[in-house]
């Protein structure tokens, strides 16, 4: 998991794929409040975008999540997300298999190890499919938020 923000990708791209610096040109470079909701291609299915409008619900609400195929770049436009993390363990119960049909995994409840990162306007978290995440977390109350998912190919 990386955690960074868009005013900051410049003097980190070093640390970036080729495929990365695609993403963050394209979240820094357009304006995502005025953009209607939906999926936008980059690169074909290796890099596209979902533009999303959410609500954030209280952590037990929100199941823990994996994708085998992509790696996620959440970014945030408007409002304030809790996203928790871990890394993957074989211990955790899968609670819905949607890998085939959605590339999601989606685990039951847990709380070994969970650690959270609050995205604010700009932030983005990267997580890579060894990486648990558990977005649109309520952080102190539930909001609507706006976000962007840029999806990866592995």
């Amino acid at each position: 998991m990386l955690f960074s923000s868009i005013k900051n990708w410049k003097s980190e791209s070093h640390l970036y794929s080729e495929a990365f610096k695609t993403a963050l040109v394209f979240l820094e470079s357009n304006d995502f409040e005025t953009m209607p909701a939906g999926e936008i291609e980059l690169e074909g299915r290796n890099i596209f975008a979902i533009v999303m409008d959410k609500e954030t619900d209280a952590v037990e609400n929100r199941a823990p999540e994996v994708h085998e195929k992509y790696i996620d770049i959440q970014f945030m436009v408007r409002g304030t997300e809790k996203i928790g993390f871990t890394r993957r363990d074989s211990r955790f119960v899968v609670k819905s298999d949607l890998l085939a049909e959605k590339d999601l995994l989606l685990y039951e409840h847990f709380t070994d190890n969970e650690s959270f990162v609050v995205l604010t306007p700009g932030d983005f978290a990267v997580f890579y499919p060894q990486d648990v995440h558990r977005p649109l977390c309520a952080h102190n109350e539930k909001q609507n938020v706006r976000k962007v998912v840029v999806k990866i190919a592995v």
